[in-house]
């Protein structure tokens, strides 16, 4: 028996003192993270953001096993956001969607969700109109026959696991009514807290055939950004939720084949949050390099190739900087990546570092930047 099947679903209960405690730590760090983040103006602001959404796309699609474009992904939501960037690309159809659903839950939090919302992220995950696993029409809820139930299943084909059967079709649409009730509703519950039972509730529901664990994360950021109080993100759930990827599946399903006691659930996704929060000491400081990198160059006229690289060296490019890799990551020719390294050297802006021939490769001279 599943949850959703228990008598008195959805009527969460946990131990309030247990979980309390653990939240004093989360809110203090929370807060503190945010203080420091005024504190550094607008324009960190701005990059932290993009660096932070961007991580969030990236790896709530990495959950499911799909890999995005990082540059599409960070051009995109730089190009929404309003943000002038070195680098920009065209983005393709499905990245467009993907930041299109992620923005507008964080972007306009404070705005009700509805069932129109969510069918309108539901489409733009899948842009062509159709999941190409499902072979199903998307914006609307799921529609499946009692006999093909909806299930969450792993392992080859005939010998399947199945870790959670969904509610039947005909139950989603009152079941989804019921969870926006609650979750546009002010009810006294931590925000925190709220935001860890919108996730297991949604995921509970099921109520689309594909894609509900990435509309379940928007959901999450959708209200953390409400605990927030600010639209802008300094740290990533979804890049920790990767991390700990198959604790999240079995907390996922230990709970919803368990009592409605979701005591352990809670304690896991604020424990996650807190080392989601901790975690990102690292996008900060990519951060204040970056902004103290473009402060030291600003007096330099670099081309968008050369801003792109340069970029991706303070951000802590792997493996060595050649002419080859710059061609290739500009889409330039080889004498046109030749010149623009020859003109960064002559300003003092790389190096050419030891082995030469054609193992030449750069760096960023860093006592010049």
């Amino acid at each position: 028996m599943y949850i959703h099947q228990l008598d008195k679903w959805p009527d969460f209960q946990w131990e309030k003192e247990k979980v309390s405690r653990l939240l004093l730590g989360v809110r203090y760090r929370q807060g503190k993270l945010i203080g420091r983040m005024e504190g550094m103006g607008f324009n960190l602001q701005a990059e932290a953001t993009l660096q932070t959404l961007t991580l969030d796309v990236l790896k709530s699609s990495e959950i499911e096993g799909e890999i995005l474009n990082p540059d599409q992904v960070r051009s995109s939501i730089a190009q929404r956001l309003g943000m002038n960037i070195a680098g920009l690309i065209p983005a393709d159809r499905h990245v467009e969607g993907v930041v299109e659903m992620m923005l507008d839950a964080t972007q306009h939090y404070d705005k009700p969700l509805t069932d129109d919302r969510l069918f309108g992220w539901h489409a733009a995950l899948f842009p062509a109109g159709r999941s190409s696993i499902f072979k199903i029409v998307v914006g609307a809820w799921r529609i499946n026959d009692k006999k093909d139930p909806m299930q969450v299943v792993s392992g080859p084909a005939g010998r399947e696991t199945v870790h959670f059967q969904a509610p039947d079709s005909e139950l989603v649409g009152s079941e989804m009514q019921k969870f926006l009730d609650w979750f546009n509703s002010n009810i006294d519950l931590d925000p925190i807290l709220k935001a860890a039972v919108a996730h297991l509730w949604f995921v509970t529901i099921h109520p689309f055939a594909d894609g509900n664990g990435r509309i379940a994360r928007a959901i999450t950021d959708m209200q953390l950004a409400r605990a927030d109080q600010t639209s802008q993100r300094f740290y990533s759930m979804s890049a920790q939720i990767r991390n700990e990827r198959k604790t999240y599946y079995d907390m996922l399903e230990n709970t919803q084949k368990g009592t409605l006691d979701i005591t352990e659930w809670l304690m896991w996704f604020v424990n996650c949050l807190d080392r989601a929060l901790s975690a990102t000491d690292e996008t900060l400081a990519k951060v204040i390099r970056r902004a103290k990198l473009w402060e030291d160059l600003k007096t330099y006229s670099l081309n968008d190739r050369q801003q792109k690289i340069l970029n991706a060296l303070i951000d802590g490019f792997e493996g060595k900087l050649t002419s080859t890799k710059w061609a290739k990551m500009t889409k330039a020719s080889q004498d046109t990546a030749s010149r623009d390294i020859q003109d960064l050297i002559e300003k003092g802006i790389l190096v050419k570092e030891d082995a030469g021939g054609r193992s030449t490769s750069y760096a960023l001279n860093i006592e010049n930047v």
